[in-house]
């Protein structure tokens, strides 16, 4: 009976859990990073189709820091400690802007196929590409739509560069961008920004643990 309870589809009840976990499983192993795209291949898999039975952002990042912790052990904590040293070495090289890690290098869910994501502040995105210009180091621009509340929605520019095999990928802020965040898609709450003080300090953090 308990093999066979193993193949019955999950009660009413477990479903928006085992819906966040799938959708947790999919963005750890499978690379995907869009919160939305997780949750609908899970909902597919599980046939929700009820919105009502669907997990929020924040329960899906909450299963997939258990996933993470139950099956990424050492490889996950080495990952992340790479991508973080990376983080600081472009937030140095780019301290002219008051660079701030943002996303999930600096929440602890990054994996392998996340790439860094810096707020950059200056007058113009075309500010951050001559530095770079500057520097001989190639880089692309692209946009990033950031919302702000339920009104507020902006469209900023931002800049993808690579260094030290990774991509970073910088939305550029305007000076006083720095004094209010976007809001998280996660939770809805004003997005955690770090700058390289904090960053330095997170690292420093898990290098003693390891």
């Amino acid at each position: 009976t308990s093999v066979m309870n193993r193949h019955l589809p999950p009660r009413n009840d477990n479903l928006r859990q085992s819906v966040a976990q799938e959708a947790a499983r999919l963005m750890a192993e499978h690379g995907i990073r869009d919160f939305l795209t997780a949750k609908r291949k899970a909902a597919e898999r599980y046939g929700v189709f009820d919105q009502g039975q669907l997990p929020r952002n924040s329960e899906i990042q909450d299963a997939l820091i258990e996933h993470q912790r139950l099956f990424g052990g050492d490889e996950h904590a080495q990952e992340l400690l790479r991508k973080r040293t990376v983080a600081l070495s472009a937030m140095s090289l780019l301290a002219d802007f008051q660079p701030r890690l943002v996303g999930a290098v600096l929440l602890g869910t990054a994996t392998s196929h996340n790439d860094v994501q810096l707020h950059l502040f200056a007058d113009q995105a075309e500010t951050v590409s001559f530095f770079l210009f500057d520097r001989q180091i190639p880089h692309e621009f692209f946009e990033r739509r950031m919302k702000y509340n339920a009104d507020r929605v902006i469209t900023h520019p931002g800049v993808r560069f690579g260094i030290e095999d990774e991509v970073v990928e910088a939305v550029v802020f305007s000076h006083d961008g720095v004094r209010q965040a976007p809001v998280s898609v996660i939770d809805g709450r004003l997005m955690r920004r770090a700058d390289a003080v904090e960053v330095r300090a997170l690292t420093e953090h898990e290098s003693d643990r390891g």
